[in-house]
């Protein structure tokens, strides 16, 4: 809930390190040149709208693994501390809001520290991609064709489109595993805000849900019954 001015990526990062060394999490940052260097193209080109090094983007990795571990848990959670749409700039009142547009990592981050109060017997990583979607000349523009991670080039349609832009690379990252050593994890939940379409498809009043299966979906809908939630599988 803090101000753009306030909570810009270098400010959040510094937060996320206080927190992961006061509950003991591990901590993996991804910065700009890193990314860049590992070919992190779709996070990359939005990130470079905000000045060479990115503005103090990164994707920041959080890592909690208890002795007990049954499965392991990936939590995605789009962290665009400031939005104005890019090229394609949001009008006025649209703009206003977006510095929470970092939502979606809160949410992952909230609910990792959730599970691991309720001793859940999991090994949990959060991936936060923290960027913002600035408007500039190294701004990235439609039509711009960029690699992502897993090599699937992109043609941008939309330069407000960058919640799926950097989330493809982190999702990537995250379906990895942390290296070579760790395993893959048995379950991603991917927390994306993207609340425009989502709101014109349902309004305020439900959530929507994408799944990978039917019995995925169903747990999704029987959580929102269990906690006064509405939700809508698509």
């Amino acid at each position: 809930a803090l101000p753009p001015n306030l909570l810009d990526p270098a400010h959040y990062r510094q937060r996320l390190r206080a927190l992961a060394k006061e509950k003991k999490f591990a901590i993996d940052e991804f910065d700009f040149r890193k990314l860049k260097k590992l070919g992190a193209g779709a996070f990359c080109a939005v990130a470079q709208g905000s000045d060479e090094a990115g503005g103090g983007a990164a994707i920041v990795h959080l890592t909690w693994k208890p002795k007990k571990a049954a499965k392991t848990i990936a939590l995605v959670g789009k962290g665009i501390c400031y939005d104005t749409g890019g090229h394609n700039l949001k009008p006025a009142k649209y703009m206003a809001g977006m510095h929470e547009d970092m939502n979606g990592s809160a949410v992952a981050l909230g609910l990792m520290q959730a599970l691991i109060e309720r001793n859940m017997p999991l090994a949990i990583d959060a991936w936060l991609p923290i960027s913002q979607n600035h408007l500039s000349p190294e701004a990235y523009k439609q039509n711009d064709i960029v690699t992502a991670l897993d090599g699937t080039t992109i043609e941008v349609v939309h330069t407000d489109a960058e919640g799926r832009m950097v989330l493809a690379d982190t999702l990537t990252l995250a379906s990895r595993g942390k290296d070579k050593k760790s395993a893959r994890p048995d379950l991603v939940i991917d927390f994306a805000t993207l609340t425009g379409s989502m709101g014109y498809a349902l309004g305020s009043r439900y959530s929507g849900v994408f799944a990978t299966s039917s019995e995925l979906a169903h747990l999704a809908v029987a959580a929102g019954e269990a906690s006064g939630e509405r939700v809508c599988v698509f």
